[in-house]
């Protein structure tokens, strides 16, 4: 899964925010015309054929919605995700798209998770970044992100026939590990600052379509909530040279929902949309009153909320049943008060 929208952001905007009535609308639509774009293109070839049995389906997918079903015990799966992040639209608090030429993000995300029993897993997310954005320096070097640990456990299981699907619940704990502030460049800046706890619910269940093929669909939804980030100078949360003081990341609620298409045992097509709402940060201290004073005066900004959709289509080539690769983009096409992007996106997921 992809790294979520950033909160910060959209710490330089200050005013009450209004939602985007038509985002979700269009997004919905969108993803129905692919997927019937590509039900039409493969119906002729599989119609009449026996429904798809559950051991001839692999799957690797999808790019954002994690997996709703543990693995079982003394297994691990590890899975790099490598991902090139370009910025090319603000969206304001009306909803409206700006163009922008915002440089790019390359980085990494592994999931890395072991099954301490059939229902139990622990899992480690590491991350790493180099920033290049438009009109301003690139990283000094590729660095560290925020770190991400996290338990998984797995609820019900999915039994063919049954009308319950595969549940679970998973708890996180991100810890500050990159840089977040005495920055002498912006885009050393690779993490948050904050030790964000995150309280998720994976869902995931098989449908058999008309002609045979399964559809595999997923529905995650998290809630995450940061404590307070003490701040020295310039950092990513907009700071500048001399600030002393702290930010109060606003508390956040990302739903995914996905489908994964088997079009034969090794090729599957796979779709995702997602939607972000961020609560506003502040940030509260004091800064030098002009460049050369040894006088302060106070600083206290709000991002106002913000929010995003956006969709992941992909396609998946699996070797085995143990072994697969996907590829696709990630497209934040509409939001206010926040940046949007194309994320071209490719992992390996391996299960030992």
């Amino acid at each position: 899964m992809l790294p979520k929208v950033n909160r910060r952001q959209s710490v330089s905007w200050v005013t009450q925010q209004r939602g985007s009535s038509h985002a979700v609308p269009r997004l919905a639509c969108l993803c129905a015309v692919l997927w019937a774009a590509a039900g039409t293109a493969l119906a002729d070839s599989t119609t009449g054929v026996a429904p798809q049995s559950l051991g001839d389906a692999w799957w690797t997918g999808s790019l954002l919605a994690p997996n709703a079903a543990t693995a079982p015990q003394g297994h691990i799966l590890v899975e790099p995700y490598l991902y090139d992040e370009i910025t090319n639209s603000s969206f304001d608090e009306h909803g409206n798209r700006h163009a922008l030429d915002g440089g790019h993000q390359l980085g990494s995300l592994t999931y890395i998770i072991y099954s301490l029993t059939d229902r139990l897993a622990v899992g480690l997310l590491p991350r790493f970044a180099y920033d290049e954005p438009a009109g301003a320096p690139n990283s000094s070097s590729p660095g560290v992100g925020d770190t991400t640990l996290q338990l998984q456990y797995g609820l019900t299981r999915y039994t063919q026939g049954s009308w319950m699907p595969a549940t679970s619940v998973v708890i996180a704990e991100t810890f500050p590990t990159g840089r977040y502030d005495r920055l002498s460049r912006a885009s050393d800046g690779l993490g948050e600052g904050a030790y964000t706890t995150a309280a998720s619910l994976y869902s995931q269940d098989y449908l058999w379509m008309p002609n045979g093929r399964i559809l595999r669909v997923r529905l995650d939804v998290t809630w995450s909530w940061s404590a307070s980030v003490g701040l020295e100078d310039a950092s990513v949360y907009g700071t500048g040279s001399g600030f002393r003081g702290r930010a109060y990341p606003g508390d956040s609620f990302t739903a995914i929902a996905a489908g994964e298409y088997s079009l034969t045992r090794n090729w599957v097509l796979a779709m995702d949309l997602v939607y972000q709402h961020n609560d506003s940060t502040r940030v509260a201290g004091v800064e030098p009153a002009a460049a050369g004073d040894s006088a302060f005066e106070n600083l206290l900004t709000e991002s106002g909320a913000s929010e995003s959709q956006g969709l992941a289509p992909a396609i998946e080539y699996n070797l085995t049943s143990t072994v697969g690769v996907i590829a696709g983009v990630r497209i934040l096409e509409s939001g206010r008060n926040t940046t949007g992007s194309v994320t071209p996106v490719a992992a390996v997921n391996l299960v030992y």
